[in-house]
């Protein structure tokens, strides 16, 4: 066990810093660790074992071993074991809160609230792990049945983000365990410990042995990669970038495994003339702001209609630079820092590109001297149809705003990208707003808020945002495949 310190001395959790493979927490084979980093200060918070390729294999071995098991338990008992996870995690929401605000950096409210949502997901599948059916009916020949009925698909593989270090993982695991399957996890290497926390709750819920294994690598290609490519592995799911998940799709259909991809996006943000303004502005600071713009959904481009544009970009930027920015775990601090240095020094550039192209900054624009990785909260204005910061996704607290006169107009700029994750409309008129959320590609719409996700909603993308879904009834299916028997039985039909 290696305790977390934080400011001064003060022991925030003790959090296993080994690999948990097989119910037991070991040190990597050759002993390696890595460090994790504060973003906001650039300290070092502590250790944690570094796995190699032969940890990957021990861990997926336990995951294999305890699969025949894990897959006959009750559904009853796998229920139970969730709901005793949700109990745990919300009892030890401020431990939780506290030790990912330092690995990851966002404010403690915002943390608090991803405790509750990882929370969710433990809680909704422990509810749905004992509805999962199948059906009985006669052949429509007349003779004989057809019984279906769901099995868990296998030994799986998630692969989770830095981002929602703990949200992410239960989003996976819950739906896993509901369904009966093994797992091995790797988190990513900023943020470990959330992960580790994770599945010390899960462990002590009852979890048997082997059916999650973590495993924390500095190294997530040359140790993954064996095990996508393992004849054992059936399930693959990984949230992050359309880079990486290109080449994670590539090796898994050497096993023709069944993949989830949640990867890139590039959400547009579309304001009619007739939106609601206030609500409006509330969303926007929703859709950008929340998690400091480092979220797969966070509003990308701004496309406001030209009677409320300039009124729009006005009032935003007074929200924006109304923000309060430092650590996470300081008094009404409203944003953390960014994750590193390489993703502040991406946010700076796309911000100069867009400025040299013409761009107006109505506020910020700026890094944040001093130490940690901080970012000014920014607004921009006047921005150009090829700039940069439209056509890729920023990962930061920069909302660029472009004005559009018609909807069939707006439409063809939200949809003109390769990724299609999530959209956010806001109207009055009921027609525009089914026309709308019916032209647009993505995955999913936020219409009239700046929020959608829901443990009981499907939460998926379409084009390069990936496929598949977490969340709801949908992210149980994922783990399950369904097997048909045709029955002669019964007669024929009277």
């Amino acid at each position: 066990m290696l305790p977390v310190v934080a400011d001064e001395g003060r022991v925030v959790a003790d959090v296993p810093s080994g690999l948990l493979i097989g119910g037991a927490w070991v040190e990597a084979g050759d002993g390696a660790t890595l460090q994790v980093e504060d973003p906001a200060t650039g300290e070092i918070l502590g250790r944690v074992a570094d796995a190699a390729v032969g940890d990957g294999a021990a861990a997926l071995d336990a995951a294999d071993r305890a699969f025949g098991a894990f897959r006959t338990l009750a559904p009853r008992r796998r229920s139970e074991i969730l709901r005793r996870a949700y109990e745990l995690t919300v009892e030890r929401t401020e431990q939780l809160a506290l030790l990912m605000t330092l690995e990851m950096g966002k404010p403690l409210a915002e943390a608090r609230a991803e405790v509750a949502y990882a929370a969710n997901f433990l809680r909704w599948y422990a509810e749905e792990a004992v509805r999962v059916n199948g059906r009985f009916t006669s052949n429509e020949t007349g003779q004989g049945r057809v019984f279906t009925f769901k099995q868990a698909v296998g030994p799986c593989l998630l692969i989770t983000p830095w981002n929602f270090p703990l949200a992410m993982g239960a989003r996976k695991i819950a739906p896993a365990v509901a369904a009966g399957c093994t797992m091995v996890v790797k988190p990513a290497a900023q943020t470990p410990f959330s992960m580790l926390a994770l599945a010390q709750i899960l462990t002590e819920a009852g979890l048997p042995d082997g059916v999650l294994n973590v495993i924390t690598t500095s190294s997530s290609g040359r140790v993954m990669e064996p095990l996508i490519r393992d004849p054992r592995v059936r399930k693959l799911s990984f949230t992050g970038s359309t880079e990486v998940g290109r080449r994670l799709i590539a090796q898994a259909a050497e096993q023709v495994l069944k993949v989830s991809m949640e990867l890139g996006g590039n959400a547009a943000f579309v304001v009619f003339d007739d939106a609601d303004i206030d609500l409006a502005l509330d969303g926007a600071m929703l859709a950008k702001m929340r998690n400091g713009g480092e979220a797969c959904t966070s509003a990308n481009r701004f496309y406001v209609q030209d009677g409320v544009a300039e009124q729009f970009a006005e009032r935003l930027a007074q929200r924006m630079e109304a923000l309060v920015v430092g650590r996470g775990t300081g008094a009404n601090v409203d944003v953390g820092p960014l994750i590193d240095e390489a993703q502040r020094t991406k946010v700076d550039e796309l911000v100069t590109e867009v400025v040299s192209r013409g761009a107006e900054v109505l506020t910020g624009g700026r890094r944040i001297d001093g130490p940690g990785y901080f970012y000014q909260p920014t607004v921009l204005a006047g921005v150009p149809d090829q700039a940069r910061v439209l056509h890729e996704e920023i990962f930061g607290p920069v909302a660029p705003i472009v004005p559009f006169s018609d909807t069939g107009e707006v439409i063809s700029k939200a949809n003109g990208t390769e990724y299609g994750l999530v959209s956010y409309l806001f109207t009055r008129d009921i027609d525009r707003a089914f026309h709308v959320t019916e032209s647009l590609e993505s995955g999913m719409v936020g219409l009239n808020q700046g929020i959608v996700s829901n443990a009981g909603a499907p939460f998926g993308g379409v084009k390069q945002s990936g496929f598949g879904r977490e969340g709801g009834p949908e992210g149980l299916e994922e783990y399950l495949e369904t097997k048909y028997v045709a029955m002669n039985v019964g007669g024929p039909l009277q």
